[in-house]
């Protein structure tokens, strides 16, 4: 509820329910995750988040509010997590069948590592805010002993990958892998965040156009009204491509 670039994100509105509300909604439909912990800061102000995940019937978790290693550590540990699926909480539209191919994917490597279709890595060509991020609790208990500087401590994937310029963080120590985005949404200009309110109109307006239509709809629903309703109405407007 503390973003500084846009404060109470996590409770603003997509089609008659809260952002979180939305994401856990879908993310519970995933099949290849035994458990879910919605891993929020312990402040007074997100009171509300915890209300929310328990009116969704998934577990919830306080812990730091800016050391986000510490507060991912301590998930794991309070929900007996070998292997911990990382899913940012601006990413409202998480497509279910692709994080489940990311969990599959990660297990049969059969070692530890970090593991990611969240964003483009090498030529995965995703769209950026679908997926999940892997990492074995091996790994970030690795990390919460080793790395204390605070950007590092706040931003979790920088302890194992830098999507911004692409490079492992030790890919001897910690092995980055990933899959090809399927051919019939491969489109890694289309950015679904929530950070600014120019995204959060963005996806607004996604959500009014498409939830009614069908609650559970797919990726490919959501580039076809992009590409036939949202962008020939904004040919004069900053889009997200």
């Amino acid at each position: 509820m503390g973003s500084t670039r846009l404060p109470g994100k996590s409770m603003m509105d997509l089609a008659g329910a809260p952002l979180v509300g939305r994401i856990l909604e879908r993310v519970k439909r995933c099949t290849q995750l035994d458990d879910l912990v919605l891993a929020i800061p312990d402040t007074k102000e997100d009171a509300v988040l915890k209300r929310l995940g328990e009116s969704y019937g998934v577990k919830v978790f306080c812990g730091s509010e800016n050391d986000l290693v510490e507060r991912y550590y301590q998930a794991a540990v309070w929900s007996k997590a070998d292997i911990i699926g990382r899913l940012p909480a601006d990413n409202a539209t998480p497509e279910p069948s692709e994080i489940d191919r990311i969990v599959h994917h990660h297990l049969a490597l059969g070692r530890p590592g970090f593991s990611s279709n969240l964003s483009v890595i090498g030529d995965s060509d995703y769209p950026d805010g679908i997926g999940a991020e892997m990492f074995n609790f091996s790994l970030l208990k690795d990390v919460r002993e080793r790395h204390h500087d605070p950007r590092q401590r706040e931003h979790v994937h920088l302890n194992f990958f830098d999507y911004s310029v692409g490079q492992a963080a030790d890919a001897q120590w910690c092995p980055i892998s990933t899959v090809k985005c399927p051919a019939k949404f491969r489109r890694p200009d289309l950015v679904l965040d929530v950070n600014t309110q120019e995204q959060y109109e963005f996806m607004h307006q996604l959500y009014a156009y498409l939830y009614p239509k069908n609650p559970e709809f797919h990726i490919t629903d959501i580039i076809r009204w992009h590409d036939e309703v949202y962008a020939p109405a904004n040919k004069s407007k900053k889009t997200f491509i």
